[in-house]
């Protein structure tokens, strides 16, 4: 077993290091989050740019897409000198990680100029349409149709939890083109910019904090969008949804691995039963990087199993929600009313400096539902590894 990595890989995060010592704006580190993840400000704007151009951005993207064509080990340390530093990743995550890199995979050269470099400079921003009112976690339930119509598509239907589609400039859509067809094999994606006529966004506060606007609903009324905007083949949306979300499912796992640290390291257990809660956190925290180690060092090898990153993704979202919990509960009820009132006003023995705890559980059910709830990936689990029949 090789716990450390080869001089190659080290080089990699060495020279990494040296380009955010010479370029890190000083507030990459201390800047607030926007609301909607569709919203870049400037200087997050200008960083990306600088990310891009010296193939920083994503580095496992070919180099003239931000990225230099980097392997899964490179791209672990690249995550984990951006963690150290505290570094967000990206303002627009689901437009780099799964847009543009849906493009990158499925898209002419033309749609790869077209959107995915501007997406990723930060030029343009992107949205995901998935989620329907009733279809959120089937995606093969969705009812939003496009119907050809010569050089078009027209599409009509809704979406709903579409993050940041109110600023976004294009929307990455599901839709259903062949409604005969058995609902996995009937499916498209489409590009569909956000300024054509029949297309409305209305955003929506969630419960953590109603003026924190970033889920929107969607609706597509007698849209037409140009067939040129279809990404891969028609009726073969189901194999771009799956190729979208599996886009960071390698490394996935680290996100939940830096939440955890930063929630353990605030979270002061006091008595008996806080520690006992503490103590299994903290080996919930080691048991994810190892096993996420493990799997990441699989994939440099070639051997991917997207059955094992179910269980880092159970493991990783639900012991953040646990540690979210055990957290709050410490807090007592101070850390409940909400907005106004956060830990620091508790008597209780939490970090003042850590964001408001109330905030930080509600917000940790998101990491159990998108990229599949996790009643998914127990049927995932229940059904590739344990080798369970289907219920």
């Amino acid at each position: 077993m090789q716990l450390s990595f080869d001089a190659d890989v080290e080089e990699f995060r060495a020279e990494f290091v040296r380009f955010l010592d010479e370029h890190l704006p000083a507030d990459a580190a201390a800047g607030e989050r926007p609301g909607s993840t569709g919203d870049i400000p400037e200087w997050a704007r200008a960083w990306q740019r600088v990310l891009f151009e010296h193939g920083w951005l994503v580095p496992g993207n070919p180099p003239g897409y931000g990225g230099r064509g980097a392997g899964i080990l490179q791209q672990y340390v690249h995550r984990e000198e951006l963690a150290r530093r505290g570094i967000y990743e990206n303002f627009n995550p689901q437009g780099s990680g799964i847009i543009a890199a849906s493009l990158l995979t499925f898209g002419t050269e033309e749609q790869k100029q077209r959107w995915a470099a501007p997406i990723l400079r930060g030029d343009l921003t992107a949205a995901l349409g998935m989620s329907e009112p009733g279809a959120g976690s089937d995606l093969a339930g969705l009812r939003t149709r496009a119907v050809r119509d010569g050089d078009v598509y027209v599409v009509d239907g809704q979406k709903v939890w579409t993050s940041g589609a109110h600023d976004a400039d294009v929307l990455l859509t599901f839709v259903r083109t062949d409604p005969e067809a058995p609902k996995h094999r009937g499916i498209s994606a489409l590009i569909i910019p956000t300024d054509l006529p029949g297309v409305e966004r209305r955003p929506f506060a969630s419960v953590c904090d109603p003026g924190d606007l970033d889920f929107n609903e969607v609706f597509f009324s007698g849209v037409r969008v140009p067939a040129e905007n279809l990404l891969g083949p028609e009726n073969q949306g189901w194999r771009v949804a799956n190729g979208s979300l599996g886009h960071e499912r390698n490394l996935l796992w680290t996100s939940f691995a830096v939440r955890l640290d930063g929630l353990l390291a605030d979270f002061h257990p006091v008595g008996p039963v806080q520690e006992d809660r503490y103590a299994t956190l903290a080996l919930d925290a080691q048991a994810l990087r190892l096993l996420g180690s493990g799997a990441v060092a699989k994939a440099a090898a070639g051997e991917d199993d997207p059955a094992e990153m179910s269980v880092l993704k159970l493991l990783g979202s639900e012991a953040v929600q646990r540690a979210s919990e055990h957290a709050l509960a410490a807090a007592g009820g101070g850390a409940l009313p909400h907005p106004d009132v956060t830990a620091r006003h508790s008597p209780f023995n939490v970090d003042e400096s850590a964001p408001g705890w109330f905030e930080r559980f509600v917000r940790s059910f998101a990491g159990t539902i998108a990229g599949g709830t996790s009643e998914i990936q127990r049927t995932i689990i229940a059904e590739r590894i344990l080798g369970l029949p289907r219920g």
